[in-house]
């Protein structure tokens, strides 16, 4: 448990402090004034001031934050408007190093600064990560899906296969060591030829002991194991607890396909998870409930509990790749989730400022205020319902 967390904790503070000193170096070179960079979130355990900003530690150590001279006049999402001894107090020589007086341009530059930071830092994970797997690697396929700039072959596209793409936690076949993509071989001695074969062997034998052999389909290795198929296996897992869908094989081979690998390959996985998305929205309009999408969606808890088996991996190349892979995701995530014009979020700063550009006049920093409480409230509340979600999963 402590490994889990102590990786869990660097992950995710990895990845907002990088988003955040984005904020905190661009504005430190357009001269705008930087009053604090925090390490975690209040209340503060060590602060040191260097010039003039406070670097602080906070005891809340997931993620930071930076606080920048005359955020608040320009609509941070708090209920701090401007008064007369705020306006007294800006009136210095420092007028022109506070945010909200800075060009357009700049602030705009400030605000998605971070965004960028997390996607540069994306793609340095993905170059590390395919490096490290041969350039090649393999997702499972819910949709029929083609990917750019790399040589894609997909497998178990048909039912003449018996390739286990997914394996149930707590299942007969994770017991016994089937770690996915794998193709079953034969059981009890006796050829499986295709899926329906396999799925009739396994049911035909629930209860009963079996002899089942097994080829890795990344390594070539064969294994055998002896496992009892289960009577009355949980809802959607099966008597083994594997499952078929199809996988795509991602090899970037070609020398240009490897150098631009750590940019397409995040943009890969983008492109397919809206397409799955899109798939999962229009599934849960036809069945009138928001299960399907809302089931396909983790926050802290779920990453959290994926953490922990990641750890668990005995392998450690394999558990360093899915590391790797994990914070990969979950970077070009929060870069593509803080973009969108959202209140309380970057992109929905960045709103404002386009708004602004558009219509040459300031929205009243009031206004953005109340937005960005409100668009704060409902992300809070968002992420209290998918933690929740995530509990009842993990003890379901």
């Amino acid at each position: 448990m402590f490994i889990t967390f102590l990786v869990f904790l660097i992950i995710l503070s990895v990845l907002v402090l990088i988003h955040e000193f984005g904020h905190f170096i661009v504005a430190k070179k357009l001269g705008i004034k930087v009053e604090e960079f925090g390490f975690g979130f209040p209340p503060t355990a060590l602060k040191i001031k260097k010039g003039e900003t406070v670097y602080s530690i906070n005891w809340l150590p997931i993620g930071g934050f930076v606080k920048l001279f005359g955020e608040d006049e320009a609509g941070a999402g708090k209920l701090s408007l401007p008064t007369k001894n705020k306006e007294q107090r800006t009136k210095n020589k420092e007028l022109d190093r506070a945010f909200f007086a800075r060009p357009i341009w700049q602030r705009a530059l400030v605000v998605v600064a971070g965004v960028i930071m997390n996607s540069l830092l994306a793609v340095v994970i993905f170059y590390a990560f395919l490096y490290v797997s041969n350039f090649k690697t393999e997702l499972l396929l819910i949709t029929d899906h083609k990917f750019i700039f790399v040589n894609q072959v997909n497998k178990n596209v048909s039912e003449k296969d018996a390739i286990v793409s997914i394996v149930a936690p707590n299942s007969p076949a994770e017991k016994i060591g089937i770690k996915p993509p794998v193709e079953i071989l034969s059981i009890n001695g006796k050829q499986i030829n295709d899926r329906e074969d396999l799925i009739k062997t396994i049911n035909a034998n629930k209860g009963k002991e079996i002899d089942i052999t097994w080829q890795e389909l990344k390594t070539g290795k064969e294994f055998s194991a002896n496992v009892t198929p289960r009577v009355s296996p949980p809802k959607y897992e099966g008597a083994l607890g594997v499952g078929f869908p199809p996988i795509a094989f991602l090899n970037y081979d070609t020398p240009l396909q490897k150098a631009i690998s750590g940019v397409t390959h995040p943009i890969n996985l983008l492109s397919y998870n809206f397409d799955v998305m899109g798939k999962l929205i229009e599934l849960s309009f036809k069945e009138k409930t928001a299960a399907p999408l809302g089931d396909s969606v983790s926050g802290p808890v779920g990453i959290f509990s994926l953490v922990g088996n990641i750890v668990k991996i005995p392998d450690m190349k394999e558990r360093v790749l899915q590391i790797l892979n994990l914070s990969g995701i979950l970077s070009i995530s929060l870069a593509f989730f803080n973009i969108l014009p959202i209140p309380a979020l970057d992109g929905g700063r960045f709103l404002f400022i386009l708004i602004e550009a558009v219509t040459r006049k300031k929205v009243p920093p009031k206004f953005e205020n109340y937005a960005h409480m409100i668009g704060m409230a409902l992300l809070l509340t968002l992420i209290i319902l998918i933690t929740f979600k995530d509990i009842l999963r993990i003890f379901q």
